[in-house]
């Protein structure tokens, strides 16, 4: 019998080799060099090549300087990327890009879930990781409004002046101006998603 369910990551390239050969191409097409766009992004020609080559992931902040360094928007470098004719984006599990956010060095891992955003960010959603609870936590204020969705673990979550305990299944919402971030980990590991919109023209 045909087999008709091949893994669509096994049939697209990876992320580093989609937006690695999405940089190389739009490179190509204006005529640029390794040289003249590794030393308009402040990055090393090695690490452009290796980039242009999936052979590493770079960071958010590394791929902004090379759009800018090319003259597109930070979603050209995502074309290549799992594409499909209704222009949906899948990011299969364990394949979101781990990106450094403040917290990090408290025992946050953060995976970005979408990344075709274009120059205006609209939104943000991650899937946060905690595991260690022997830092003292960051404070976070940002623009819009963001939703907190719990999968695992216990946590108690500080909004303002006020606390709340959030357990699997629960959801929390808030202006992100108003202080905010973990207060304690009462059950770890703690999985949870936190969904961000920002206001048109938000930086």
């Amino acid at each position: 019998m045909r087999k008709s369910h091949g893994s669509p990551a096994r049939q697209a390239h990876s992320m580093e080799e989609a937006v690695g050969a999405a940089i190389r191409e739009l490179r190509q097409r204006e005529g640029l060099t390794l040289a003249q766009v590794s030393e308009q992004a402040g990055i090393s020609r090695g690490m452009l090549s290796k980039i242009e080559n999936g052979q590493t992931s770079a960071g958010m902040d590394t791929l902004g300087r090379i759009a800018r360094a090319l003259g597109v928007s930070m979603s050209m470098l995502f074309s290549k990327y799992d594409a499909s004719p209704s222009a949906a984006q899948h990011v299969k599990r364990g394949s979101g890009m781990e990106v450094v956010r403040r917290g990090t060095k408290s025992g946050h891992t953060y995976h970005l879930l979408a990344y075709d955003q274009g120059p205006v960010k609209l939104f943000e959603p991650f899937l946060i990781t905690m595991t260690d609870d022997t830092e003292q936590y960051p404070t976070f204020q940002h623009p819009g409004t963001e939703l907190l969705y719990m999968l695992e673990g216990v946590i108690e979550y500080r909004c303002g002046q006020s606390t709340y305990v959030l357990e699997p299944g629960d959801a929390l919402t808030f202006q992100g101006e108003v202080p905010h971030g973990p207060h304690r980990l009462l059950q770890c590991p703690i999985r949870f998603l936190s969904f961000t919109v920002y206001p048109r023209g938000a930086e």
